[in-house]
């Protein structure tokens, strides 16, 4: 069983975020951080992080500002958007990880939004490698059909009216997503309902971000997401441009199993079917 200890990492003045560090018993092969999706805490991934870590690497977790033990007060008072995650709180954990194992690969494992962001954070070329997990563009009209069909009234409805009314995003009461600081959800929002989710929202020099990035990313993408079409996987990949890309789209019956989904991959269930067999070869 590894090892994990709680951090508190600041992101800037008076602002800070919490992390885990998972160990390995000896000394990592390698370091992984694990970037969360939209509205998921850190928790869910920790037994994930925890099966890295005996396996060798040193694993890093932590949750948005706004989001899990990253949330200090009241929701109404916090101000981020989705790119200062991505500049501030994405930048101070690779610094963070990278410090506690300076001389070895650092590997980036993003989940859904996690898999989004990467050009936005500052710090980026100390990633030796990108792994995607259930990552899309977001764009609602190329969402899955069952996905479109309640999306319209999260994006015309929900979203801009809660909002306004809480000065927050209530998930939780929702049952969509979860808690959000207004300014993730509002910004979110304008992505999803541009056929280029972020570059069409944040310009060129979004689009220019992406095409600057050149590490090499493993896309693992499942037919039962209910979230994410292929089409999206395929539009937000598109977009890094000078990255050697390899997108695997997986079927849950190739696996032996029923159901996938967005987020079934980071289960304990699948570390033969999925964990050893289609991520370990990729951060080795």
């Amino acid at each position: 069983m590894s090892n994990f200890t709680r951090q508190v990492v600041p992101v800037g003045e008076h602002l800070h975020i919490v992390a885990r560090f998972f160990a390995p018993a000896g000394e990592p092969r390698a370091a992984v951080l694990v970037v969360p999706a939209m509205g998921v805490t850190q928790a869910y991934y920790a037994p994930f992080a925890q099966w890295l870590a005996a396996q060798g690497f040193l694993v890093a977790t932590f949750d948005y500002r706004g989001v899990g033990q990253s949330r200090h007060g009241s929701l109404r008072k916090v101000s981020t958007d989705i790119l200062d995650w991505a500049r501030l709180d994405c930048a101070a954990m690779i610094d963070a990880l990278a410090a506690q194992a300076p001389d070895k690969p650092l590997h980036w494992i993003g989940h859904s939004l996690g898999g989004q962001i990467l050009p936005f954070v500052p710090n980026r070329e100390r990633v030796s490698r990108v792994v995607t997990v259930a990552t899309g563009s977001g764009y609602w009209r190329e969402n899955t059909a069952a996905l479109r069909r309640t999306s319209w009234w999260l994006w015309f409805v929900a979203a801009p009216l809660s909002v306004r009314l809480f000065g927050y995003f209530p998930g939780k009461r929702l049952r969509k997503v979860g808690d959000l600081p207004r300014g993730v959800m509002e910004q979110w929002r304008r992505w999803c309902l541009n056929p280029e989710y972020a570059v069409g929202v944040e310009g060129e020099s979004a689009r220019a971000l992406y095409a600057a990035v050149q590490t090499p990313i493993v896309s693992l993408s499942f037919t039962d997401d209910e979230y994410m079409s292929q089409r999206n996987t395929e539009a937000i990949h598109g977009q890094y441009v000078n990255a050697s890309r390899t997108l695997k789209r997986i079927a849950p019956k190739e696996i032996g199993e029923k159901r996938i989904g967005h987020f079934g991959f980071f289960k304990s269930k699948y570390e033969h079917s999925l964990w050893r067999t289609h991520l370990l070869p990729e951060l080795s």
